[in-house]
């Protein structure tokens, strides 16, 4: 009778060093997502636009000088 008390405690010494053999695993810390400021896409067309009629009005408004014929 006493091998009973002794054979439940061998087992319960296996099964809970089972439990701890990989010891404590450090926690995960999730990043923030990062968040970019959002810039109109018609940002990027106005200056080159501009440009353009700004080239347009000084050739247009460049009468003058000799002309070909």
């Amino acid at each position: 009778m006493k091998t009973r008390p002794l054979v439940c405690a061998v087992a319960l010494s296996l099964v809970s060093g089972a439990a701890f053999a990989g010891g404590m695993a450090e926690p995960m810390m999730e990043e923030d997502p990062v968040v970019e400021a959002a810039s109109s896409s018609s940002a990027g067309i106005v200056v080159p636009l501009l440009l353009l009629l700004l080239i347009a009005a000084a050739a247009s408004s460049s009468g003058g000088g000799t002309q070909f014929r």
